[in-house]
This record gives C-alpha cells, sequence and structure tokens, in this order.
C-alpha cells in the first residue's frame, strides 16, 4: 500500500466542526514544556513578536488545561499545500483514500493520519526548545523511525526541516517527490512550487485511487506529468512544461 507523508502549515482556519480537548501521551512531554515558558520565552523560541507570543501563551495553557476545542488535522490546517488538496465534496472512495494513506509528520502530534483531531497551536522543529535535554528533532526520532516499516513503499511530500528528523537509514526505505516547472527553457523549483504541486498531486492520487508505484508515473495533474529521464528509484520528478 502506498503511503504518502505530508507536513503540517503554519496557517490555520478553524473548521465548522469539532470535537472535545484531547493529547496524545507521546506529546505531553512537549506540552509540559512549552506551558513552562513566559510570553517572554516564547517569543525568543519561536522567533515571533510579542503580540503572536501572548496568542500562543493562551494556545497552549488552553490545550494543557484541556480546554482547547480540536478539529480534524487536515480540515484545520490551511497553508498553501493543504489549500490545493482536494478536501470537500469527497466521495467515499476518495475520503477512504485521503484518511488511509496520508499522515501528517507534526512537532506536536508526532505522525497522525489526516483526520486526528488537534487544537490550534504554532510550533515546528526550529523552535528553540529542549524536551528532556532534546531537541523536537532527536526527541521525535525514535516516534518517527518507529513509523516505518520496510514492508511499506513510503512516499515522501515533506520539505527538508520534516525529512531529517527520520534518521538516515530510514529515509534511504522512501521515495521522495520532486515538483519542476519549465520557464524558457530551463527547470525551476521553489517553495510555492512545491507546496501547491503537493496538493495537486495528492489530489490526483485519491481521485484515481492509485494503489502502486507504476499508476503513480501515469499521472498528470495541473499540466505536471512524471519525467521519467530526471527520476530514479529514490526520486520522481514531475515536470510542467511551458505551453
Amino acid at each position: 500500500m502506498l503511503t504518502f507523508l505530508i507536513p503540517t502549515a503554519k496557517e490555520m482556519k478553524l473548521p465548522d466542526s469539532s470535537f472535545p480537548a484531547q493529547f496524545p501521551p507521546n506529546s505531553q512531554p512537549i506540552l509540559d514544556e512549552l506551558a513552562k515558558l513566559s510570553e517572554e520565552q516564547l517569543t525568543y523560541a519561536y522567533k515571533i513578536n510579542t503580540k503572536a507570543s501572548q496568542k500562543e501563551a493562551e494556545r497552549i495553557q488552553a490545550i494543557y488545561q484541556k480546554k482547547a476545542k480540536t478539529y480534524p488535522a487536515y480540515l484545520l490546517f490551511n497553508g498553501l499545500m493543504y489549500r490545493n488538496i482536494k478536501r470537500n465534496h469527497l466521495s467515499a472512495q476518495e475520503e477512504h483514500y485521503l484518511l488511509k494513506h496520508v499522515y501528517i509528520t507534526s512537532s506536536l502530534y508526532g505522525i497522525i493520519p489526516m483526520d486526528y483531531p488537534i487544537s490550534e497551536h504554532r510550533l515546528d522543529f526550529q523552535t528553540k526548545v529542549k524536551i528532556r535535554g532534546k531537541s523536537l528533532k532527536n526527541f521525535w526520532r525514535p516516534h518517527y523511525d518507529a513509523f516505518i516499516k520496510k514492508d511499506m513503499t513510503i512516499i515522501s511530500l515533506l520539505s527538508s526541516e520534516f525529512e531529517d528528523v527520520f534518521s538516515k537509514d530510514r529515509k534511504k526505505l522512501w521515495i521522495s517527490i520532486t515538483f519542476l516547472e519549465e520557464k524558457d527553457g530551463q527547470l525551476k523549483g521553489h517553495s510555492t512550487i512545491s507546496k501547491k504541486a503537493r496538493g495537486y498531486f495528492l489530489s490526483a492520487c485519491m481521485e484515481r485511487n492509485c494503489q502502486t508505484l507504476k499508476e503513480l508515473t501515469k499521472l498528470d495533474f495541473k499540466g505536471f506529468s512524471y519525467c521519467q529521464k530526471l527520476s530514479s528509484k529514490e526520486k520522481y520528478v514531475y515536470i510542467k512544461k511551458e505551453v
């Protein structure tokens, strides 16, 4: 079975539906540490302004005190990639595909299914906080590594920030996806292209119920198509050519 890994997003938008407060045990040490930080310390750790740190302190305390509502993760995150994933008016097959094949890698919640209930928060692996003497990446590495089994076919749609949480031997077990655009005869890639294309790619996989690697190479979506010449067993490259 194909299993896709995607990153979180800083931007969030509250969905219509919510669930009661809950929090996973594996994440509790992180929450305990964050709850100790003053607004001033949060400003430094997160590299944000005073107004943003005040908002984040309120969020953290709400989660810590089990007062924060939770929402399906794939509906709460609203960054560029998520806005380009088909999330509404899904058929039963499409919803099943999205919820069974795609997992979100979070610095607060770990690796979670797309519909896992989470609360509003702002945390990434660049945040300067120590959990039991370890960075967030080192704290999560054993948990992240344990997720990947040798019989799984992992498709990484992660940025380097998230890929680096995994050990080197685990990263050898997946296929990474690269998206490029052809302009003026040259191939170019940047963050905006990648984020949008990840959403397009996942939507195409879901709509066509892709179950094999061969099916991934046959995809055409939003002008992107598989480039065999630049691809390898470890990396699939999709190019959007000039019209």
